[in-house]
């Protein structure tokens, strides 16, 4: 005779039911890319972008060491996720790879590509490369961080400081023309939000006008 209850209490199916599911947000299937940064006495002195291939999920966070960690998702389009994968992709997606130019150079801070695919894991890291690939991808993972750094520095302005709404303007403005920014046209609903306040300064909202257009007609 079996010593298990024929039925289990509704009580503890609940909580069965919801520690799987938990389980399962902890472990996310497919496959995933992930940039971490470290760079003590840095401003930020933490990066960490999260992408996950054939789907909208991403996340990123930005802070000092001695903050809250907390992940926050966002939005890449496929053609930005696509090149990703693809550079993951020429670099055999990191397994037994060596990026590092083993030079004496400045510390320039522990950067990480890592990818996860089920119970397949491989990273690497490294301070300073001259890989070609390796390259393009760390450029484009600082600029979604950049990037995502702007973004939320302008919605705090809208939000507390309506007055310096201008000067995040001009630092998005200057990344934009560097050609940092991998996604600029995110920052288009901000911008035209700004443009169409009256509350803002009229050369903040002449700005963003500028911004938007140029966006757009680059794009």
């Amino acid at each position: 005779m079996s010593v298990f209850p024929r039925r289990l209490p509704l009580r503890l199916l609940f909580l069965c039911v919801m520690s799987f599911s938990a389980a399962s947000a902890a472990s996310p299937a497919g496959n995933w890319f992930s940039y971490r940064r470290v760079f003590k006495s840095s401003v930020p002195e933490f990066i960490e972008i999260r992408i996950q291939e054939n789907s909208t999920a991403a996340t990123y966070e930005i802070r000092q060491l001695d903050e809250d960690a907390g992940a926050t998702p966002f939005e890449i389009g496929p053609p930005l996720r696509n090149r990703i994968f693809q550079l993951a992709a020429e670099l055999h997606h990191f397994k037994a790879l060596d990026l590092d130019v083993h030079r004496k150079i400045a510390n320039l801070g522990e950067k990480t590509f890592r990818w996860d695919a089920g119970a397949e894991t491989n990273q690497v890291k490294f301070n300073y490369t001259l890989n070609s690939a390796a390259t393009q991808l760390l450029q484009i993972c600082e600029g979604l961080a950049r990037q995502q750094e702007l973004i939320e520095l302008l919605k705090r302005r809208i939000k507390y400081d309506r007055l310096g709404v201008n000067d995040a303007l001009l630092q998005f403005e200057n990344d934009l023309s560097k050609a940092v920014l991998p996604e600029p046209e995110r920052a288009l609903p901000l911008l035209d939000q700004i443009a169409g306040d009256s509350r803002f300064v009229e050369i903040a909202r002449q700005r963003s006008r500028a911004l938007a257009e140029r966006i757009r007609h680059s794009g």
